[in-house]
């Protein structure tokens, strides 16, 4: 099964089930869920959360009360600028700096109370939240089929401000967890290329799973993956691309 029907049958289990959460519909995102706050809980108890100063967090609703609990603990939170379309392509919420922890945090809401900074200025990261679509109990995750979550991290990991050490956790509902007992998709595995950043810590509403993650991080940005239709797009990486790179495709999974 590819990628593409795993978030299909999920996003339609999400709905079918009634679990899903504003904003509808649930599919071509990544999907909001009943027992997202619980599952933000549970990551709250975890030792790498207690560790983590500086997170680099996902925009995405359902994991908009983890990062309000951030600020609430008192650590900086770095949220991408949609499409990563600008050269400062990292928003900084400072919960020293806020008047409104609860209302920072939101993609609405964001613009008008971060620091918007670049990549350099983000500092060693503790700990990156990602949002998925699907994820199985060994790590390997599926977004929403736009590669902006590995780019984040490529782009970071080439500054050497995250690295293979660096904890990679994401919220779900249980019918996101691919091959778990209570999954939307029990009967397939999740294609891992080699751009996808795998998951240490997969946390629902009922569980924390310490996944084995045996997949290889990647090392950097696949500069040959990028059409420069695509690099035009995005000034962080146009001005970091290598001046000899030619071409490839431009197929993000």
């Amino acid at each position: 099964m590819d990628k593409q029907a795993i978030r299909d049958r999920v996003w339609d289990a999400l709905e079918d089930a009634g679990v899903a959460r504003f904003p509808f519909p649930p599919h071509d995102r990544i999907p909001n869920f009943e027992g997202a706050d619980r599952a933000a809980e549970r990551v709250t108890e975890t030792a790498v959360w207690a560790d983590a100063e500086r997170i680099k967090a996902n925009p995405d609703s359902p994991q908009l009360p983890l990062r309000r609990a951030a600020l609430r603990a008192g650590k900086t939170v770095y949220m991408a600028v949609p499409r990563l379309r600008e050269a400062e392509c990292f928003y900084e919420l400072d919960p020293a700096e806020l008047a409104d922890i609860d209302a920072a945090p939101a993609v609405s809401n964001v613009v008008d109370h971060a620091r918007q900074v670049g990549p350099e200025a983000v500092g060693e990261v503790d700990l990156v939240v990602s949002g998925s679509v699907a994820v199985t109990e060994d790590g390997a995750r599926v977004g929403k089929g736009e590669g902006f979550s590995d780019l984040e991290y490529a782009v970071l990991h080439e500054l050497g401000l995250v690295d293979e050490a660096t904890p990679t956790l994401t919220t779900v509902h249980e019918l996101q967890v691919v091959g778990g007992p209570s999954g939307a998709v029990t009967d397939a595995e999740v294609p891992v290329d080699a751009h996808d950043v795998p998951m240490e810590y997969v946390v629902t509403p009922e569980r924390t799973v310490e996944a084995e993650a045996p997949y290889d991080r990647p090392a950097g940005v696949d500069w040959g993956a990028l059409s420069p239709e695509r690099l035009a797009e995005m000034p962080v990486l146009a001005a970091r691309a290598p001046a000899d790179e030619s071409a490839g495709r431009d197929e993000p999974t």
